[in-house]
């Protein structure tokens, strides 16, 4: 196959959550009018940002005059999962050369990492062309966000109320369906109940800080859950050594 046969995999790979991340684009322009700001605002944050779920974090502590900190702070607590992301597809891109990662880096997303992801594990995907199937499922979610977002900008102008549509589940939706194939560990279980159970219990916390604690809890249980796994796993491995 040549380069554009891989990247067409990774677009058509992709087109279930482009699908379901169309509604998304289209509200966060919308509520970007909404909110007053500057269609030229909401345009160059998906051009330049392209972090669908803090521009949505960052758009409501913008609108709510938040301090900058609160916004900066919130914002990387949100995104520290890509991180893990990274750490996981680096054994598969370390060879490439440094131009490329930086591409990829900017261009990592819950979906394509979702989308991208399983196809090494089944071995439609490799070191040698895993990075062509990332950039076809990349640029096909970058091109849906920023068209779908000028799109929301347009509409929210032309269309009053078209925020108060409901088009935020989709968004709840996408990341349903995202997190869903990984819940088999109780790290993961843990993970997801602490998060969900302290993001309620502080949601009443100034300029959403509840957001930013509550997935920071959500992160420190997986990590210790998971942590606790693998000692047990090791003692036991030890204890079986022994007993031979």
């Amino acid at each position: 196959m040549n380069t554009m046969q891989h990247m067409r995999r990774g677009a058509v790979a992709s087109i279930p959550m482009i699908i379901g991340g169309i509604p998304f684009g289209l509200l966060f322009g919308s509520l970007a009018s909404s909110y007053g700001l500057s269609p030229w605002f909401a345009v160059a944050m998906s051009a330049f940002v392209f972090a669908g779920s803090a521009q949505f974090v960052a758009l409501g502590l913008i609108a709510l005059h938040a301090p900058i900190w609160v916004i900066v702070s919130t914002t990387f607590i949100v995104n520290l999962r890509h991180l893990l992301y990274a750490a996981d597809l680096v054994k598969f891109v370390k060879h490439l050369p440094m131009p490329m990662r930086v591409i990829m880096g900017f261009g990592l997303t819950d979906e394509t990492y979702a989308a991208v992801r399983p196809m090494y594990e089944v071995g439609s995907a490799d070191e040698n062309n895993g990075h062509k199937v990332y950039l076809g499922s990349f640029l096909s979610f970058y091109i849906m966000w920023n068209v779908t977002t000028v799109l929301g900008v347009l509409s929210g102008e032309l269309i009053p109320g078209m925020s108060d549509w409901g088009l935020e589940f989709a968004m709840v939706a996408t990341f349903i369906g995202i997190i869903t194939p990984y819940l088999k560990h109780k790290a993961f279980w843990l993970c997801l109940l602490s998060a969900g159970v302290s993001s309620i219990v502080l949601s009443g916390l100034p300029n959403n800080l509840g957001l930013l604690v509550s997935a920071v809890i959500g992160v420190a249980m997986g990590f210790v859950s998971d942590s606790s796994n693998k000692t047990i796993s090791k003692s036991e491995t030890s204890m079986q050594e022994v007993s031979k």
